[in-house]
């Protein structure tokens, strides 16, 4: 593998010096060029035009597992470790970059907090028992957007959400009015959130009330007693369509998002995003599915 370094880079830099580098002898350097390539190396070579390929096409986003599952779809059989030791060779490394934070729980505020009743009782039998609510934010080359879900405790799929770019008490609202149409719980159903303002407020408040809905609330500063929700959305992924450029929101008009069989928040299909936001699309698609 020096050998093949030294050789992509010949034109850039004295073979001399690249050798004194490496600690390798230029002499084993030209008598390498002689040989005649193996079969290994010769698939290596195919493999990895490959793999510099779908790197790129991840923005410099990908890491050897998904390189790698990127290469079976396509139709290449290799195994993920040559794709590692491909890409370790060749330099390429996953780059991790760090996101803008956004404060997405404003629990000052004078409003009354409901105790937890979930209490991390996460495991529920049937669906429309007990639902979780959670905002985040998405970052486009207009600014923040911000994204409000509510999540069916039992099947994990999002029966409401809403999409909007400012964090008001009208974002939380949306999503649950979306999940209360689509879903028409029976009374009783719990209700789960943070002790942000949003969910705190009186119009929210009197929205579950009309609906016979019973309110829980996590402890302050306590991300675990509303962990199925914090965990579905998608706050620190690197590799979401946000982070990458060429695949960043351009609009925020009447954006909508799609959901897997799983209700996780799926891609187009050309990348493995975390999360899409689509323009121009019926919002009404996320809730198609059939009442369990």
């Amino acid at each position: 593998m020096k050998y093949a370094c030294i050789a992509r880079h010949q034109g850039e830099y004295p073979v001399r010096l690249m050798c004194r580098v490496l600690a390798v002898s230029p002499a084993g350097f030209y008598q390498s060029r002689r040989r005649v390539c193996s079969a290994r190396a010769r698939t290596d070579a195919r493999v990895l035009l490959q793999v510099r390929e779908a790197y790129r096409a991840s923005a410099g986003t990908y890491g050897a597992p998904r390189i790698h599952q990127d290469l079976q779809e396509a139709g290449l059989h290799v195994g993920k470790k040559r794709v590692a030791r491909l890409m370790r060779a060749d330099g390429l490394v996953a780059r991790v970059r760090r996101r803008a934070w956004v404060r997405t729980t404003d629990s000052t505020h004078t409003h009354p907090i409901a105790t937890n009743l979930l209490a991390r009782q996460f495991a529920v039998p049937a669906v429309d028992r007990v639902w979780v609510s959670d905002v985040t934010y998405v970052p486009t080359r207009l600014g923040f957007l911000y994204l409000a879900v509510v999540l069916d405790l039992a099947s994990r799929r999002v029966v409401g959400w809403a999409l909007r770019d400012e964090m008001s008490a009208g974002l939380v609202l949306e999503a649950m009015q979306k999940a209360l149409v689509a879903r028409r719980p029976a009374p009783g159903l719990l209700h789960h959130s943070d002790r942000g303002a949003q969910y705190a407020s009186g119009e929210y408040r009197a929205l579950l009330a009309a609906h016979e809905v019973r309110v829980s609330m996590s402890r302050r500063g306590n991300c675990w007693d509303n962990a199925v929700a914090e965990s579905f959305l998608p706050r620190s992924n690197t590799s979401s369509s946000a982070e990458v450029p060429s695949a960043r929101v351009r609009t925020r008009v009447t954006p909508s998002l799609r959901t897997s069989k799983h209700g996780t928040i799926a891609s187009d299909g050309t990348r493995r995003s975390s999360i899409s936001v689509q323009p121009n699309t019926k919002p009404s698609s996320m809730m198609q599915h059939n009442r369990s």
